[in-house]
């Protein structure tokens, strides 16, 4: 349900846009990406086998201009974000970064505690024996993030996992300097769990 509503989204933005100013241009491509990485997403079920959705509120917007450019040039990829950015052009892509920066991300209660105390002493000291830095040297306190580096605060933890793991398996290779490969390659499949747990709850 939620690919169509995306796909009848995208054909409403490419028929609309020869004749929209660029300001009411990026007000419908938001409406668009809200579809997906809205609030009204919490409330529904997650799709059996489909990937899990980043919510974007309050992401830092050098970050989110970052991923979509790499994604509309191949850098990055993922199927659901394909039909969209063909519909986009990169100069809107600006915009959309700083909406998406400039909207209060939600704050969202702890759900495994013991699990969120374990990846909150690995985010903030790291695993030394196994050569793992501390994250909150590059994404900041409380998972705040930089514009270089993402907010993870109230990321959804399945996505978290999904990244780590992309990362771990070479299935996303767009960080700066192989950072985050070499970092996940050395996670547990509990590390990382632990880890998406605790800042799921920032």
């Amino acid at each position: 349900m939620r690919n169509v509503s995306l796909l009848v989204g995208v054909a409403m933005l490419l028929t609309a846009s020869s004749g929209l100013e660029a300001q009411d241009k990026t007000a419908a491509a938001v409406a668009i990406c809200l579809t997906c990485h809205g609030p009204a997403l919490d409330t529904v079920p997650p799709v059996p086998g489909a990937p899990p959705i980043p919510r974007l509120d309050g992401q830092h917007a050098e970050y989110l201009l970052k991923q979509l450019r790499e994604f509309k040039a191949g850098k990055r990829r993922n199927d659901l974000m394909v039909p969209v950015l063909k519909a986009l052009s990169p100069r809107q892509f600006p915009a959309l970064a700083t909406q998406f920066a400039s909207r209060t991300a939600a704050v969202r209660p702890v759900e495994n505690a013991p699990l969120a105390e374990r990846g909150r002493i690995l985010y903030e000291e790291g695993k030394p024996a196994s050569g793992i830095p501390a994250c909150v040297a590059c994404h900041q306190p409380n998972g705040a993030g930089a514009p270089r580096y993402p907010r993870l605060a109230g990321q959804r933890q399945a996505y978290v996992v999904q990244q780590l793991t992309n990362f771990k398996q070479g299935a996303r290779t767009n960080d700066r300097a192989h950072v985050m490969r070499s970092i996940a390659a050395k996670l547990t499949d509990d590390d990382m769990r632990a880890l998406a747990e605790y800042v799921a709850g920032r």
